[in-house]
């Protein structure tokens, strides 16, 4: 009979704290300038009108308005074509 536990048991107690990664303001809500929008790792969406993207892939807005989504066919350096999904904010007073 073992006289000690078997090792490795307390190898799974670990685990990394979650990093709050996703969509923070969805189409049709308003933003002010400043504002994050998207917390991402790489860019899975791009900066549109009145948006930028922080050094942290971060997408926040300019202005303040409203987020919109949408997607664009965008050519590769393969020549070859992918759709890329992007964020933009349209102004509150149009002007």
């Amino acid at each position: 009979m073992a006289e000690k536990k078997a090792s490795g048991a307390a190898k799974s107690t670990r685990d990394s704290i979650s990093k709050r990664l996703g969509v923070k303001r969805f189409g049709n809500q308003l933003v002010k300038a400043g504002e994050i929008i998207i917390r991402q790792r790489g860019t899975k969406f791009y900066p549109g009108k009145n948006t930028f993207l922080g050094k942290d892939f971060t997408i926040h807005s300019k202005i303040e308005g409203w987020v919109k989504f949408k997607t664009k066919r965008k050519i590769g350096f393969n020549q070859k074509a992918r759709w890329i999904k992007i964020v933009e904010v349209e102004p509150k007073h149009p002007q």
